[in-house]
């Protein structure tokens, strides 16, 4: 490709809405245009980025068995409404009628047509495995859209479905994806993490999500550097001290703490370190009738140390809390007498369930909530001032320094984006649309699913976030819109100059390299910037001086200077680099 032919529009500054690194640096570099909230134009710059991403991906679909297909944008709720999802999913899925008053939604996912697919097409046990993906077009009515392509409303998503017969081949099936998974992201040149996740209410430990490791990202990466442990923060064990409890010390003493509702004020006040206090975090529960009306309400206090942080998926997975709610303050203080900050397991007016963190179980002489506003007690103790807790539990995050699992090592965190997700369904969706084979006992069976999602438009965003400078972009050369642009100074004024440009240009083509020619007579400067902003790895400076000499002047993104290469020989030099 020639620039005098090809559509490039370069920014000196980011738009004022622009947040985060990608998001300014794919604006300035003419690869998006924002058309609306979260609705971008993939500009020819940027969709060579995605069609890059996308070649990619298919390729190793294809080369793990997958089979294509493409499933339409706009679907009937009809099917939706077998799941029960057309109701119980949030605003986020948009919702539209046709001009019969039918009701419709812009797919965020395909789970229901899949599915539709396969109890129409697949009648036998002989047809089984087969696995379906789509590279599409979605949609998800986000809030508060934000951070460009990160958490756009309108994207574009890999998203497969595996059908088997049982249990263990549907394992198979998400293994080979798995594997597949690592293969595409080996091959974008990316450093990323596949980390195991919660599986929610399927249950199982089929999940991984892949990450895109950045210092921006929103998700906390859990790992063992000395082991192949990693989770995210929602799957993460946090395990059991092994040291004993110890013995009582301290007597109990109401003190008063006046004003200091948070552990780390009391701690601040009584000069003790946070480790030593005991949040209380308040829950209900609600058993609901036929009609959908609250019978009983069932409160819950969660003891978790001062420095820690309750984690929700965690608590929502004890028996009685799959469908806990954070307490009113009317429930508080009819339970506790008292207003939240002050709260505590000892003097209440009403029994609570109590459920202790594996650290405060084993915790001597802590102190919490006097349940009277303005004081705490401390020095209390399990067993002597109040009774060992009922249940005992992993209610936290984990923290860096923490146990690994696996017992070799202690845990890091570190930041990444999730750009892939591997998910064992099992019969979910073929239960609820009665999706159904015939298995070799000629019974009819449920298909045992997985799905299986790549976000194709969030990955180049995801790639600059690791990959940039205060110049612009550095794409890894998978990735790249053009892996090498040639730069000729002033081809107008030497005709050496332009010559020698045209017949690199010509070669490289010929051996399939994809090359951009900037012959647009810019000013080397200006020229630099663009190609620095937009992140072509490779560049070659063409001068008449240089050429007198020989020589043209390479220089690789990263590099801080360029290096002469002889004319004779650069063609070669850079078949070899992009073949490394």
């Amino acid at each position: 490709m020639k620039a005098s032919q090809f559509l490039i529009s370069t920014l000196k500054e980011a738009p004022a809405d622009a947040e985060v690194a990608s998001h300014k640096l794919m604006m300035r570099a003419g690869m998006i245009k924002k058309l609306g909230a979260g609705i971008y134009t993939y500009m020819p710059m940027g969709l060579r980025v995605i069609r890059k991403v996308e070649a990619i991906v298919r390729e190793e679909m294809n080369r793990a068995g997958a089979v294509e297909c493409t499933m339409p944008v706009v679907q009937p709720a009809e099917l939706w409404q077998e799941t029960g999802r057309f109701d119980k999913m949030g605003p986020e899925l948009l919702r539209i009628k046709d001009r019969h008053d039918r009701d419709f939604v812009i797919q965020p996912t395909s789970e229901e047509v899949v599915t539709d697919i396969a109890r129409q097409e697949i009648k036998s046990y002989k047809q089984l495995p087969k696995n379906l993906y789509q590279i599409q077009t979605k949609f998800r009515d986000e809030r508060r859209p934000r951070f460009g392509l990160m958490r756009g409303r309108e994207f574009i998503m890999k998203d497969a479905y595996s059908f088997d017969r049982d249990q263990d081949s549907a394992k198979a099936s998400y293994q080979v994806m798995a594997g597949a998974y690592r293969k595409i992201f080996d091959r974008f040149g990316l450093r990323y993490r596949a980390v195991a996740a919660d599986s929610g209410a399927i249950g199982g430990d089929l999940s991984e999500e892949f990450q895109v490791i950045a210092a921006t990202g929103e998700d906390a990466i859990v790992y063992c550097p000395t082991s192949d442990y990693a989770a995210n923060m929602e799957k993460a064990e946090a395990l059991a001290p092994v040291a004993p409890r110890g013995a009582a010390q301290a007597a109990m003493e109401k003190i008063a703490t006046p004003g200091k509702s948070t552990c780390a004020d009391v701690a601040a006040l009584l000069n003790v370190p946070l480790q030593t206090t005991v949040k209380s975090l308040v829950l209900a529960t609600d058993t609901l009738d036929e009609k959908g009306n609250v019978t009983k309400t069932q409160v819950w206090l969660l003891l978790l140390r001062g420095d820690h942080d309750m984690n929700e998926v965690k608590v929502g997975k004890l028996p009685g809390l799959a469908d806990f709610r954070f307490a009113t303050v009317p429930e508080i203080e009819a339970h506790f007498g008292c207003k939240p900050g002050y709260l505590g397991p000892i003097n209440l007016k009403l029994p609570v369930n109590i459920v202790a963190d594996r650290d405060v179980a084993v915790m001597a002489d802590w102190i919490c909530g006097a349940n009277e506003e303005d004081f705490h007690i401390r020095g209390v103790n399990w067993g002597r001032d109040l009774p060992e807790p009922a249940l005992v539990a992993d209610l936290r995050n984990v923290v860096a320094g923490d146990a690994s699992p696996d017992g070799k090592g202690v845990l890091a965190i570190e930041r990444g984006i999730e750009v892939g997700h591997v998910f064992y369904l099992g019969t979910k969706y073929s239960k609820a649309m009665n999706a159904t084979f015939l298995g070799e006992n000629g019974k009819p069976q449920f298909m045992e699913m997985g799905c299986y999602g790549i976000g194709i438009t969030r990955l180049p965003a995801a790639a600059i976030e690791q990959n940039h400078d205060d110049k612009g972009i550095i794409w890894p050369d998978a990735l790249a819109p053009f892996t090498v642009v040639l730069c000729p100074i002033s081809p107008d004024r030497f005709a050496d100059v332009k010559a020698a440009a045209d017949t690199l240009y010509a070669e490289l083509l010929a051996a399939g390299v994809d090359v951009m020619l900037d012959d647009r007579n810019e000013r080397p400067g200006a020229m630099f910037a663009d190609w620095e902003l937009i992140g072509v790895p490779h560049r070659v400076t063409i001068g008449d001086r240089a050429l007198k000499e020989g020589v043209v002047e390479y220089q690789h993104r990263r590099d801080t200077e360029a290096t002469k290469v002889p004319v004779s020989e650069v063609a070669n030099m850079l078949l070899s680099r992009l073949k490394a």
